[in-house]
């Protein structure tokens, strides 16, 4: 593998723990909202009908009084089912302004009670109204403060003049909480954004490093255990007729199980290695081993260094294929500075894509070459990886 390739491995591990932490976070918030807690925060702001409550008490008697305490539970019971709605975004836009509507009716139907306090209460038509359209709830916004100055003004026995009804700290509170609300809103909803996007991309890291994981394992495990096969069948074979031999042949099975295995570890650390020369070294002992005559470069200082990681991968693969499936006489390794071709006189195949094949093709392509792969007329196949000049930098 290239180093841009495998730094881009360890480039994408790196993401992997924050992004895996902010969706931790992510979901650990979702989880604190859940619950008891989302009705409790609903209900908080509803301290200040006490101010409200205290008005009905203070300017209404008998049955009034009574009529007042009775439409501030129900507008109270109103906003926290739309507030849970809301948080829930389970509030369709029927429901929503069916519900916003009833609460607006309470408003005007607590007036009489109440008098120029029930005006609090706008207070929470405000915070529902722009935490649900934001910026189009502004016009609604600058009419209940309109009305929060001049109707008890309108009425006279609530206030004696406009500067009495301007100093009540109504008319003020309405538009601060509109802005107030419309900053929380955007902040949450921007921290929740980028909480859903860094648990996305940690979900995608994830998956991108099992995807790495999975066809580096292919090819390691593939090439490792088709030469332990082939080796431990020959000395099944040498077995009565050369014991020496044989025991030979299994000294190396043993051996290559154990460097298997480590390979294998190195892999999913991200620390393995794969150079052009071992993998011809390889290449030679599993041909043979396999009864194919190789014809393989003893050499690779032709190749240009920032390529060789790569080719090692493109031999790898290459002759574990031909060991497996070719039934060929005979492989040839040919090698230029930005070229790998790998020929055997086997039966060939389709042409198709296999796993080794389409990893093999994930690795090229990120290193800016093409992969040719496909039976020659009338018993050959080539495996053939050329690297594009001018491709992504492989240092």
């Amino acid at each position: 593998m290239p180093r841009a390739v495998r730094s881009a491995h360890v480039g994408a591990n790196r993401e992997v723990l924050p992004a895996s932490r902010e969706a931790e976070r992510f979901v650990s918030e979702q989880h604190w909202l859940e619950g008891w807690r989302t009705p409790l925060l609903a209900c908080l702001p509803l301290i200040y009908v006490i101010y409200v409550a205290g008005a009905v008490a203070k300017y209404s008697r008998g049955a009034a009084a009574a009529r007042g305490y009775v439409i501030l539970v129900a507008f109270c019971a109103c906003y926290v089912v739309l507030a849970l709605l809301q948080a829930s975004r389970k509030a369709t836009p029927r429901s929503f302004w069916l519900l916003f509507s009833l609460l607006l009716a309470l408003f005007a139907a607590e007036l009489p009670s109440a008098r120029a306090p029930a005006f609090v209460l706008c207070l929470y038509l405000t915070m529902i109204a722009v935490a649900r359209i934001g910026v189009r709830a502004t016009p609604f916004v600058l009419a209940l403060t309109a009305a929060a100055i001049f109707v008890p003004v309108a009425v006279g026995p609530w206030h004696d003049s406009l500067s009495s009804a301007l100093s009540d700290f109504t008319p003020i509170a309405i538009p601060v909480v509109a802005v107030i609300t419309f900053v929380v809103v955007r902040s949450l909803s921007g921290a929740l954004e980028l909480a859903e996007a860094r648990a996305e991309l940690a979900r995608l890291a994830a998956e991108n490093e099992r995807n790495r994981i999975a066809r580096d394992l292919h090819d390691l495990l593939g090439h490792s255990l088709t030469t332990i096969t082939l080796k431990a069948g020959l000395a099944n074979r040498l077995g009565a007729n050369d014991p020496q031999r044989a025991a030979k042949e299994i000294g190396e099975v043993e051996d290559l199980s154990r460097q298997a295995l480590a390979e294998v570890r190195a892999a999913v650390s991200s620390y393995r290695e794969v150079t052009l020369a071992s993998e011809l070294a390889r290449a030679r002992e599993l041909l043979r081993s396999s009864g194919v005559s190789p014809e393989l470069p003893t050499a690779t200082d032709v190749v240009d260094p920032v390529h060789q990681e790569l080719f090692g991968w493109v031999v790898r693969e290459g002759i574990t294929n031909v060991a497996r499936h070719a039934h060929a006489s005979r492989c040839t390794v040919r090698l230029s500075a930005g070229e790998v071709e790998i020929r055997d006189d086997g039966v060939g195949g389709s042409g198709s894509f296999g796993n080794g094949l389409s990893g093999l093709h994930e690795r090229v392509r990120a290193a800016g070459g093409t992969v040719d792969a496909g039976p020659l007329v009338p018993r050959r196949w080539r495996l053939r990886v050329a690297i594009e000049a001018g491709g992504p930098e492989q240092s």
